[in-house]
């Protein structure tokens, strides 16, 4: 079993914070969230600070901060649910997923070369990543997730709720053959992997 981080490993950036600027585009209002999002980025990790000026979608990185995981996982809930439901008014989400990833699949790296059992783990959301996948041909998901009908977050796969949730789907003894990651916070599954990488850009390093 190959399993891939999404974000900044397979996908060149955060998709979460391209989509966001992305659908500003049809609904300049959500721009409004944009204050929150940084102020929430940055108490849980203020190395994100530096991205700012260059790109802003690098402002949300998940990296692990200072802020304690309940705070970030309220935060993050809170304004997700604020933001979908302002998105709601003017337009479909799933519309909008699907113009995203028509204009943003020319991010996949070029050396990722999908397979059918390769897993996918992600701190982003399923209402998003799942489309990306989809193109793919990746069935296996392992992300966040929002209630289609609440717009409320249901579980945010962060953190050490990566391995936890990972070892609920495919149990204690699964076999992880590779890992691939773009952050040392993801060392849990490192830990699993019997090979694990880190990427850089389109560099590949073997850590494991």
């Amino acid at each position: 079993m190959r399993v891939f981080d999404f974000d900044g490993t397979i996908y060149d950036g955060e998709s979460l914070f391209d989509l966001y600027l992305f659908s500003a585009k049809y609904n300049p209002k959500v721009l409004r969230y944009i204050a929150p999002v940084l102020r929430y980025a940055i108490k849980y990790n203020p190395k994100v600070l530096r991205y700012i000026a260059p790109v802003l979608r690098y402002a949300i990185k998940y990296k692990l901060g200072r802020a304690t995981f309940d705070q970030m996982e309220y935060g993050v809930g809170k304004l997700c649910h604020g933001y979908l439901s302002e998105l709601a008014e003017s337009l479909e989400f799933e519309e909008l997923v699907n113009a995203f990833w028509d204009q943003n699949m020319k991010r996949i790296k070029p050396w990722y070369e999908p397979r059918e059992d390769d897993v996918i783990l992600t701190a982003s959301f399923d209402i998003t990543v799942g489309e990306a996948c989809r193109r793919l041909g990746v069935q296996h998901l392992v992300s966040s997730t929002i209630d289609g009908n609440t717009l409320n977050v249901n579980y945010l796969n962060f953190n050490t709720n990566k391995p936890k949730r990972f070892r609920e789907l495919y149990g204690d003894n699964v076999r992880v053959d590779e890992f691939y990651t773009d952050s040392r916070f993801d060392q849990p599954m490192i830990d699993m992997a019997r090979r694990a990488y880190m990427v850089k850009g389109n560099k590949i390093h073997q850590v494991k």
